[in-house]
C-alpha cells in the first residue's frame, strides 16, 4: 500500500514538473514602447528610449517596440516573439509598418520582428547586420542599454527610408489623444476639484485643476493641442462643480476608451507581421 502511494506520489510530481516545464512565458501587455521585465534598464533610459521611438512614430507613422524578458523557453525567441506582436500588432493597420527588439536576457538570445510593410526595408539581411554588428557587440561587453539604443536608431534609419503612407495630420492625431485623455481630466476634476475650491475658492480651485490637468496631457501626449484641451476641460468642469455628471453622461466620455484608454495612452495600430526579420545570440 505504501509502495503504491509512494510510486503515485512520484508519478503525480513528475508530471507536475513536465507540465511546469512546458508552459508558455506569457506576453506581457503592451503599455509602453519600452517593456523591460527584467530591470536591465534605469529609468532613465527608459524613458530616452520611449522619447525616441514616440517623436520616430509621430513623424513617420511607423511603431517600433522594445521588449527584454528573463528567457522565453520553452520557445524558441522566434516562436515568442511572433507570439508577441500577434497580440501587439504593432504598426498601423493595412500599413503593417510594426517592428519589435526583443532580447531574452537569460537566453543571451534577440531578434528583431518585423511587419510586412517594412520588410522592404528592413529586411531579414540588414535585420542580421544590425544584430550582429551592432547589438551583439556591446552585448558582450555588457552594455545593454548601448546596444539597445544604437540598434533601435539603425531600424529607425533604415525604416525611414521605407515609402510608407504619412502619418495622421497633428489635428486628427491630437484629437484621438484628447479623447484618451478625457476620462483623466474628469477623474482629476471629480478628484481635486472640490478640494481645490474648498482650499483656495472656486475660480484659483478651477485654475490648478485645469493646470495640473494640462501638466498630465502634456506629459503623456507632449501635444500641444491635446494639453491646451485638457486644461481648459479641467478648468471648466472644476469652475461648474456638481455639474459634472451630467457632462459625463452627455458626451460619453467615459465610455469612448479603446486599448489606448486600457494600455496607458499607447497601443498596437493593428499591424500584421508574417515572421520577416533575423535572430541572434551573444
Amino acid at each position: 500500500m505504501l509502495r503504491t502511494w509512494l510510486v503515485r506520489l512520484v508519478a503525480g510530481i513528475a508530471l507536475a514538473g513536465a507540465c511546469t516545464a512546458g508552459a508558455q512565458v506569457l506576453v506581457p501587455p503592451l503599455t509602453a514602447r519600452v517593456t523591460d521585465e527584467t530591470g536591465t534598464l534605469t529609468p532613465e533610459q527608459k524613458s530616452a528610449l520611449e522619447q525616441t521611438l514616440a517623436q520616430f512614430e509621430r513623424r513617420k507613422g511607423t511603431q517600433i517596440a522594445v521588449l527584454i524578458v528573463p528567457t522565453t523557453q520553452p520557445e524558441t525567441i522566434e516562436q515568442y516573439s511572433l507570439r508577441v506582436v500577434e497580440q501587439w500588432k504593432l504598426g498601423r493597420r493595412a500599413i503593417d509598418d510594426g517592428a519589435l527588439l526583443i532580447v531574452a536576457k537569460n537566453d543571451r538570445t534577440l531578434r528583431i520582428e518585423v511587419g510586412y510593410g517594412l520588410e522592404g526595408a528592413l529586411n531579414d539581411a540588414v535585420s542580421s547586420r544590425i544584430i550582429r554588428e551592432i547589438i551583439v557587440p556591446r552585448f558582450r561587453e555588457g552594455d545593454f542599454y548601448g546596444g539597445i539604443a544604437e540598434g533601435v536608431n539603425r531600424m529607425i534609419g533604415v525604416a525611414d527610408g521605407e515609402a510608407l503612407p504619412p502619418p495622421k495630420s497633428g489635428a486628427g492625431r491630437e484629437s484621438s489623444d484628447l479623447w484618451r485623455l478625457a476620462p483623466i481630466v474628469f477623474m482629476l476634476a471629480v478628484a481635486l476639484g472640490g478640494a481645490l475650491r474648498a482650499i483656495f475658492g472656486r475660480l484659483p480651485g478651477a485654475a490648478i485643476a485645469g493646470g495640473g490637468a494640462a501638466l498630465v496631457a502634456w506629459w503623456l501626449t507632449s501635444a500641444l493641442f491635446a494639453t491646451i484641451a485638457a486644461g481648459l476641460l479641467a478648468f471648466v468642469f472644476t469652475l461648474a462643480g456638481t455639474g459634472l455628471g451630467g457632462y459625463v453622461g452627455t458626451y460619453g466620455f467615459g465610455r469612448r476608451g479603446g486599448s489606448g484608454d486600457r494600455n496607458g495612452g499607447f497601443h498596437g495600430g493593428g499591424g500584421g507581421f508574417g515572421g520577416g526579420g533575423a535572430s541572434g545570440r551573444w
